[in-house]
This record gives C-alpha cells, structure tokens and sequence, in this order.
C-alpha cells in the first residue's frame, strides 16, 4: 500500500537511486520490527514517513561527511545524472526552451542542495509530497508550528538563491 510513495520520498529526499533502494529496504525492516511499539498517536502513514524521514536524513548527514555526489550514479556507458535521464519531448521541438529549462532546473537543485537537511527535508515534504505541516512536525516529532518556520527559511534561502 505504501511501496511506492516510501520509494519516491527517499528518491526526492536522497537523490540516488541506488541510496533511496537501501533507506526503502531499511525503512520497511525498521517498520516490521518495530509494529509492536506503534503506538496509534497518528496515523500509520505518519509513523512510516517518519521512520523513512529519519533514515534519510541520516544518510544525508553521513553523505555530507563523505562529499559524494548523490545524482551521478556509474553505468556503463560513464557516469550519468539520474534526473537527466527523464525524457522532456514537449521542449524537443525547441532547443532554446530546453537549453532554458535544463539552467533553470540545475540552478533550483543548486539552491536545493545549499538548503540544510532539515530545510531541505520540510521544502520537500511540503510542496514534492504534499504533505500538511501538522504532519510534517509529527513525522519530525516536532510542533508544526517548528515545521512552519522551518519551511519559512527554506523558501528564503530558496528566493534569495534564485533572485
């Protein structure tokens, strides 16, 4: 029930693929092992965000001491960035909009990438999984009103960076 939405918030929060396969498996044994402790404060949904929110961030911070490059994955043909790998056939028509589209994309990454973890995570939860704030906090084990003012900061950063 909940496969791919777990897969696809690690994706967005860890951008690699093959890091986002790990925190997806570990998300789900962590879960399993831990169901006797789930303790209905919310829902069960929440309680797997958070528990696949907590991996990821810790694969941030151990990845931010490590300074790879998460979006590059090894293939055979070299190295290749995962999110240029998705198709656009509506800007192939016009090269100028693509070449656009493309700078514009790299430079909210960058800007995505200057965020903090926990910035970066509330940013991403909030506006890429449409998630309420309320929830955001449980899964955070925060208030929302600490979720808020995080996200408030995250969209500074963001508009300054891209002003």
């Amino acid at each position: 029930m909940y496969d791919q939405s777990v897969l696809r918030l690690a994706l967005n929060l860890l951008r690699s693929e093959e890091d986002a396969r790990d925190a997806y498996q570990e998300a789900f044994l962590k879960a399993y092992r831990n169901l006797g402790s789930f303790r209905f404060e919310c829902s069960f949904h929440t309680w797997l965000y958070r528990i696949v929110t907590n991996i990821c961030l810790d694969h941030l911070r151990r990845r931010s001491v490590r300074k790879e490059d998460s979006a590059v994955v090894a293939t055979a043909e070299g190295p290749r960035d995962l999110f240029e790998a998705v198709e656009d056939r509506r800007s192939e028509a016009d090269p100028e909009r693509d070449l656009l589209r493309r700078e514009l994309g790299q430079r909210i990454q960058e800007a995505l990438n200057r965020l903090g973890p926990r910035e970066r995570l509330v940013f991403e939860l909030k506006h890429f999984q449409g998630l309420r704030l309320r929830v955001i906090g449980e899964m955070l084990s925060t208030s929302e009103e600490t979720a808020k003012n995080c996200l408030y900061r995250a969209t500074q950063k963001l508009r300054a960076a891209l002003a």
